[in-house]
């Protein structure tokens, strides 16, 4: 009787040690955010600032418009996106990513299955924040707000 009662506590109270113990690819995610440099799109100010912003604000996208041939994009609040996709979803999506200047997707689809998970689980760790980024404008269409102009170069 006292082995199984020894038994039940210890599976019970395994979930719960498991629970405590800090995600290792979380460390690993903020890494793969700092070296990609993602901050220097999806957090305002990031760039202008040499960094100098707080955890608590990263990859809340930005309202500065990226405008070139191809229209104007806006750099996505990954705070937000990141919540309403599952890990596997976000797998999926990034292998297949394929998204409009000047947003490096290609850079995104080579890197390694580890460094996606490790990706996702660090800005799904940093939990909902801000608001959505603008949505894209057609190539004549005039940003209202502010935004960087590329210059039309001829292939």
């Amino acid at each position: 009787m006292k082995r199984l009662l020894v038994l039940t506590v210890l599976c019970l109270a395994l979930p719960v040690m498991a629970a405590d113990k800090p995600d290792p690819l979380l460390k690993r995610g903020r890494y793969v955010v700092e070296m990609g440099a993602c901050n220097t799109c999806h957090t305002a100010l990031y760039g202008m600032l040499g960094g100098k912003i707080p955890e608590a604000d990263w990859l809340t996208g930005d309202k500065v418009g990226w405008r070139g041939i191809w229209g104007t994009t806006y750099a996505t609040n990954l705070r937000l996106y990141m919540q309403e996709l599952t890990e596997e979803q976000w797998m999926q999506k990034a292998r297949t990513l394929s998204t409009r200047p000047p947003m490096p997707w290609f850079a995104i689809q080579a890197m390694s299955d580890e460094d996606l998970r490790a990706l996702y689980r660090y800005v799904r760790s940093l939990g909902a924040a801000g608001k959505p980024a603008p949505s894209y404008l057609p190539p004549l269409v005039t940003p209202r707000g502010p935004y960087v102009q590329f210059p039309f170069l001829p292939l």
